[in-house]
């Protein structure tokens, strides 16, 4: 039988009328969580902070507890959004903004169990081993997400902090619930993996510059080197400390000179990069006694932390940072 010259065109369903309307959770964009790691920082260095000043330290556990619920809303809405179809996180941890901040989603349960952990050891030890584990989690399916992907999108960059660094956070709560050995090791193991990072990315800044609305993550590589100094601290290693943190005021003094380099393409949502970093820096010198030093880096991170928070929030309220972010829809 002779086929037909025009074969049929495939057949599409019809368009729904009226359009259907995404769902709450839909959409969810893990780019907010960075920001909101941002705060649980803020509220962490301000434990010192007033103490250094003479304050209620009680302040700082109302900023703790109202974060701690900002954080719960939104891990509840992204694995709401999960729930509808669990493969969407596939989907977020192909793009950058996606990966790093399903990263921080988890290294915020972290920050959670050192925000709780001098109320409670029991809490803080469930609480900091769910994290880790969610985060080992994490970092496998991200592992697994770039293997498939094309080479020119697995290049290392400072977000993989987020991801493979992240569990030296859980250092911070580790000795308050009696796991200083544990503390230790969640220093020298991440330790080893950001001076991989560093140095394949100082590799890479010098043999190209990096594109400019990219270039605020620069300040991720802050991170580790100040949680290092601010856990060996508290385990009573100062000279490693010392050095950690001399690291430390290196890398912020670059990030400084090369600020406006950093910010010439404008606010976006990867400006949450400046706040973690800077809240854990002012953290790591109200660790080691810089007590003036640590009070100036504290008033300069609540000029700019909750401010940067405030937009990225805003824009998850608004739609748009699932736009913006290319966060993956059910």
């Amino acid at each position: 039988m002779a086929q037909p010259a025009h074969p049929r065109p495939k057949a599409y369903p019809p368009p729904q009328f009226p359009p259907r309307r995404p769902g709450r959770f839909d959409r969810v964009p893990p780019a907010v969580f960075p920001a909101i790691l941002g705060l649980f920082g803020l509220g962490l260095a301000l434990r010192p902070g007033l103490a250094a000043a003479g304050l209620p330290v009680g302040l700082a556990d109302l900023v703790l507890g109202a974060v701690a619920m900002l954080w719960a809303y939104a891990v509840f809405a992204y694995l709401a959004k999960m729930a509808r179809r669990p493969s969407v996180i596939l989907d977020d941890l192909k793009v950058l903004p996606g990966r790093t901040g399903i990263a921080a989603a988890t290294v915020g349960g972290m920050a959670l169990a050192a925000a709780v952990a001098p109320f409670s050891a029991g809490l803080g030890k469930a609480v900091l081993v769910a994290a880790l584990l969610a985060h080992a989690g994490v970092t496998l399916v991200t592992l697994r997400v770039l293997l498939a992907l094309p080479p020119e999108a697995r290049d290392v960059n400072p977000g993989w902090h987020l991801t493979f660094v992240g569990f030296i956070v859980g250092g911070l709560a580790a000795p308050v619930v009696g796991w200083p050995d544990l503390a230790l090791m969640l220093v020298i193991g991440p330790g080893l993996a950001a001076l991989a990072i560093w140095g394949a990315s100082l590799w890479q800044l010098l043999r190209r510059i990096p594109p400019a609305p990219l270039r605020p993550l620069l300040a991720i590589h802050l991170a580790p080197m100040c949680f290092a100094a601010t856990i060996t601290a508290g385990l009573g290693h100062g000279t490693v400390a010392q050095v950690a943190l001399a690291g430390a005021v290196a890398i912020f003094a670059a990030l400084v000179a090369a600020g406006r380099w950093i910010t010439v393409s404008g606010f976006s949502a990867m400006w949450a990069a400046f706040t973690f970093p800077l809240t854990a820096f002012a953290g790591a010198l109200f660790a080691l006694g810089w007590d003036l030093a640590g009070m100036a880096a504290l008033v300069l991170a609540l000029g700019i932390v909750p401010p940067i928070a405030y937009r990225v929030i805003t824009l998850w309220g608004s739609g748009r940072l699932a736009a913006v972010t290319n966060a993956a829809e059910v």
